[in-house]
Order: structure tokens, then C-alpha cells, then sequence
């Protein structure tokens, strides 16, 4: 494998300054995301992803973007079709599970195809917390519900439609946020709950989907496994919880490290994710003089452990194709129709 940094950095604006080109050129982060301050119309995201690829030289360079639909969109209308947020799929799936899954599967293969179109091939989704109403509503409607049974079911369809529109899934926030009473892009949620609860009900969504080539971190603090250290920092949350309990052995990668949830210096951060146990370090904002601060903190290459979980994405990466079955617009907004009306833009 091409010695990659362990990183995934965001950039400012429309294009790649000058600033940004040759900062990549020396530290060689294995993937870019991006947000909305870097999309203005479809042509321009697409030369974007390109001129990406090609300062590169990576014909796969992993582009990831957090596309869920609902609130958390990057791409709006008319960009791209107005897509549900998870939520949604969960009420129908109250109703009727075998519509909901079609729908869940269906709607994701177009989103997904939507983004292969303009070059992006990691969508950080589908987003496995737990929906409980005591919680911060920074997850809300973006999870699939309350319950094991429903996330996961629909969990699998979202995964699956995301892999048959040509886009690799991100399950996230790993062990699950559903509990946190307070948003982590803000402060640090601490969850109270005891292991054994958390083990029947968040992390099992994550174990019953463990075969998720990549998963996201969140950043909370589990009293019942290490009461001192956030959980992106944590060796007992990611070894112990993670990779042994849950069973996950993917690329993990951290949530963003400039989050407000974490308070030592972001060469700290950086620092501590990588020695607990993530594979990657994300950081979003695109600022140049953190991205600095990140990178001096970087090893040169991925871990031992990291390398081979980092080839098989890459690999798949390689082998992305979009494969929606023709008709799949108009199924879609049939099942969607009288529930997502937004859906009906889409034939």
C-alpha cells in the first residue's frame, strides 16, 4: 500500500488554492470530505472531484461527504433530489416493514448515484444511533428509531442501496450517540447508562451491522467503560467495546477532531485517537493552520493494524459501480408518495 497519511482533511472553498495543493503534495492525506461552502452547481463540484483525483494522481482517491438526507444534506435542490431523512423510513417501518426496507434500499441507491455522478465515493451514512426521546435532538430524525430490530433492518437496506448506487457506506457514531443529552459538536456528552444496557441496545445496532467496511467514532464519554476519556481517545472504548464486543474490524475513523467535545490541543487529539485505536483522523473546518498543527502530529504511514483495514477499502473503492436498476426513480416515488411528497421530484 502507497504511504498515505492517516488523515481526511475538508478544504475552504470552491476550489483548491494554491496553499491547499501544495499542503497535500507534502502530507498526502489518504482522502478529502467535503461540505456545502464547497459546492455551488454540479459542474463545478464535479471539476472539483476531478482536479482532486488528479492532484493526487488517484483515479480512487476517497471523496467523502455527509449526505444523509433530511437535515444533514450537503446537497440540496436543485443540485441533486430532495432525499428523507432517516427517521422517515423508520415511521414507515412501523406501518410496514417490507415497504420501509424497499424504500430505505431504494433511496439510497439514488443518493448514492447522485453522488458517484459528481465524483464522490464515501458517504458518511447511515447513522445507527438510537432515536430516545430523553435525547439530544442532534441525532433526532436522523436515526432510523428507537429500537434494534428497526435500526438495523433498515440500517442493512440503507448499506446495501449505498453500495448499489456506487458509494461505499460510513456506519457512524460508533458505539452509538443516541444517548447524549447534549450535542457533541458543542460539549461533551456523558453517558450514564450501564454496560449492560448499552450492550443490549446502542451497541448492538453496530454489532448486528459489524461487517461495515468503514465506521465513524463518536465523541462521548461512556461512565460505565472509561469514566475519564472522551471515546474517540479511548482504548477500552475502542478495543474493548469496539473491535471485541461489536466485533468491528473496518477502517475506524475518528468523528472530526475540532469538535468542540474534545479539549486538548488538536495535535493532542490527533495524537490519542491514533494511539487508542482509530485508523484515521478526520478534521473538517479547512482551516490551514489547524490542518498544520494535525499533520505535524501525523505518522508518517497507517498503523500496522490499520494498513490492511485501509487496503480493503480502497480496494473497494475500485471496484464502485452504480448499478441502480432502471425504473428505480419511479418505485421509489411510489412507495414514498404519500409520505414524501419531495419524492415525487424525482421521476
Amino acid at each position: 500500500m502507497a504511504a498515505y497519511s492517516p488523515v481526511i482533511f475538508g478544504i475552504e472553498g470552491l476550489n483548491v488554492s494554491a496553499d491547499e495543493e501544495a499542503f497535500f503534495y507534502d502530507v498526502r492525506p489518504w482522502g478529502i470530505i467535503l461540505f456545502a461552502r464547497n459546492i455551488e452547481s454540479r459542474d463545478q463540484l464535479r471539476g472539483l472531484t476531478d482536479s482532486l483525483r488528479e492532484m493526487s494522481g488517484r483515479a480512487d482517491l476517497p471523496i467523502l461527504i455527509d449526505q444523509e438526507g433530511g437535515r444533514v444534506a450537503r446537497l440540496k435542490p436543485p443540485l441533486v433530489t430532495a432525499y428523507p431523512p432517516m427517521g422517515l423510513y423508520g415511521d414507515m417501518f412501523a406501518a410496514d416493514q417490507a415497504r420501509a426496507i424497499e424504500a430505505a434500499r431504494l433511496g439510497a441507491a439514488l443518493l448514492a448515484h447522485d453522488l458517484y455522478e459528481l465524483g464522490i465515493n464515501i458517504d458518511c451514512a447511515p447513522c445507527l444511533d438510537l432515536r430516545l426521546p430523553e435525547t439530544s435532538n442532534v441525532i433526532g430524525d436522523r436515526a432510523f428509531g428507537d429500537d434494534v430490530t428497526r435500526c438495523v433492518a433498515l440500517g442493512r437496506a440503507f448499506m446495501d442501496g449505498l453500495g448499489m448506487g456506487g458509494t461505499l457506506p460510513v456506519v457512524k457514531h460508533m458505539p452509538g450517540h443516541g444517548r447524549a443529552l447534549v450535542d457533541s459538536h458543542q460539549e461533551l456528552p456523558r453517558i450514564t447508562a450501564d454496560r449492560a444496557t448499552l450492550e443490549q441496545t446502542d451497541f448492538e445496532v453496530f454489532k448486528q451491522l459489524n461487517d461495515a467496511l468503514i465506521g465513524m467514532t463518536g465523541h462521548l464519554l461512556y461512565e460505565a467503560i472509561d469514566a475519564e476519556t472522551v471515546s474517540t481517545c479511548s482504548k477500552p472504548v475502542i478495543d474493548c467495546i469496539i473491535r471485541r464486543h461489536i466485533g468491528f474490524d473496518g477502517l475506524l475513523m475518528s468523528d472530526d477532531i475540532s469538535m468542540s467535545a474534545l479539549s486538548d490541543d488538536i495535535g493532542a487529539r490527533v495524537t490519542a485517537a491514533l494511539m487508542a485505536g482509530c485508523d484515521m483522523v478526520l478534521h473538517c473546518n479547512g482551516d490551514m493552520s489547524e490542518m498544520q498543527n494535525v499533520a505535524a502530529a501525523l505518522p508518517s504511514r497507517p498503523s500496522v493494524d490499520a494498513a490492511p483495514r485501509i487496503q480493503r477499502v480502497d480496494d473497494a473503492l475500485h471496484m464502485l459501480a452504480s448499478e441502480v436498476p432502471k425504473g428505480a426513480r419511479k418505485v421509489w416515488g411510489e412507495l414514498m408518495g404519500d409520505v414524501f411528497p419531495e419524492s415525487q421530484n424525482a421521476l
